[in-house]
């Protein structure tokens, strides 16, 4: 199921490196802002929206349309769909419930979950929760090219794709690999944490992450769609590359893998306190940050993903989620000993070209990641 909310890395890595030598970031004054600006003004993005930190120091602004209709200015108050960053919520409820014994990575999904895994050559018994959190479990998303046809062929963007229905579109086709032998990225495999987490705590998982999470942190302008296809209150316009407005569109096949709506200033926060050990546990925290490659461009931890950002002294391992769903883009990276960091959001993100294998970015945001972290 590609398109539905993130692409693996190497394709991710391809899509931010196209084009984009790490020197185009230079430029007089802020190189930050001159790089996102360039992304609006000759890089085909209608807006885009920068959180950034060097130190303590912390500049937020925007660049172009929040929406090309009316032309609001994009700002850092607007909304927008975080899609796969939303893993790193979910991946941080998991951890925290391993921490305090609610259950193991170790643990099988059967023995969570009995009998929802079922499907030619699965083996449920072998696949863990760690390998539902770090990609290794084999378990792919929908390979049927007309998933997406409800919304982008027939035009019902409300159109409602249940959890379980997702799932069990999924195993009809046999896994990838044997649990643990590979990697590669599985927006079902957070779907099916999601059930667990609500297994576990019988309790909806939003109101998990929100307890858990978004209240601690103060995160109010984050929050968790489960059906409605409307962002609420300021909220940047959503676009494919052909300029069709992609906003009102229904998260619910992306659930626990990708759902989530937040802001450049949340989002930011969460990462923060993320990475820096301030959410989990010293044993979690170690989970989180272990590692498993993906070929040369990155890694995977436990909801979160590593970069090698190419720079001009070299290539450095940032941190943190990307994520990709219709109509939006956006990153939220920090590098490894935390001192700098960016949240870029940005408005367009081709659907239909991701899912026909197209590029479904008008251009790289690489300058301005490397501008930020280099």
């Amino acid at each position: 199921m590609r398109g539905s909310g993130k692409l693996a890395a190497g394709a991710l890595a391809g899509v931010l490196l196209a084009g984009a030598p790490a020197g185009t970031a230079a430029a007089a004054g802020d190189p930050v802002r001159a790089a996102v600006g360039h992304l609006v003004a000759e890089g085909g993005f209608p807006g885009a929206v920068a959180w950034v930190r060097n130190g303590e120091a912390v500049s937020r602004f925007g660049a172009g349309y929040a929406n090309r209709v009316t032309r609001e200015a994009a700002g850092p108050h607007h909304r927008f769909r975080t899609a796969s960053n939303t893993k790193a919520f979910v991946a941080t409820v998991v951890l925290r419930l391993a921490g305090e014994g609610a259950l193991s990575l170790d643990d099988p999904i059967e023995r969570r979950l009995p009998g929802v895994v079922r499907g030619p050559g699965y083996e449920p018994e072998k696949i863990t929760l760690r390998m539902l959190l770090n990609h290794t479990s084999g378990v792919h998303d929908p390979l049927d090219p007309h998933f997406f046809d409800p919304y982008l062929v027939e035009g019902n963007r409300a159109y409602v794709y249940p959890p379980s229905e997702v799932i069990r579109r999924s195993l009809v086709d046999s896994p990838s690999f044997a649990p643990g032998t590979d990697v590669e990225y599985s927006n079902t495999g957070y779907l099916l944490l999601g059930k667990v987490i609500e297994q576990v705590t019988r309790n909806d998982v939003r109101e998990e992450i929100q307890r858990r999470i978004l209240d601690p942190l103060g995160l109010d302008r984050t929050y968790f769609p489960l059906r409605s296809p409307f962002l609420r209150g300021p909220h940047l316009h959503g676009y494919d590359l052909s300029g069709q407005d992609m906003t009102v569109f229904s998260p619910s096949y992306d659930w626990t893998a990708g759902a989530m709506v937040s802001t450049v200033d949340d989002l930011a926060t969460f990462h923060r306190a993320l990475l820096a050990g301030r959410l989990l546990k010293p044993a979690q925290q170690a989970e989180l940050e272990r590692l498993v490659p993906s070929g040369e461009f990155g890694a995977y931890g436990a909801g979160v993903e590593t970069i090698n950002l190419p720079c001009p002294g070299g290539p450095k391992t940032v941190w943190g989620n990307t994520g990709a769903g219709p109509g939006f883009y956006s990153v939220s990276m920090s590098t490894e000993d935390g001192s700098k960091q960016i949240v870029l959001a940005l408005n367009v993100y081709d659907l239909a070209k991701d899912v026909a294998h197209e590029d479904p970015l008008p251009s790289s945001p690489l300058p301005a990641i490397a501008a930020a972290l280099c």
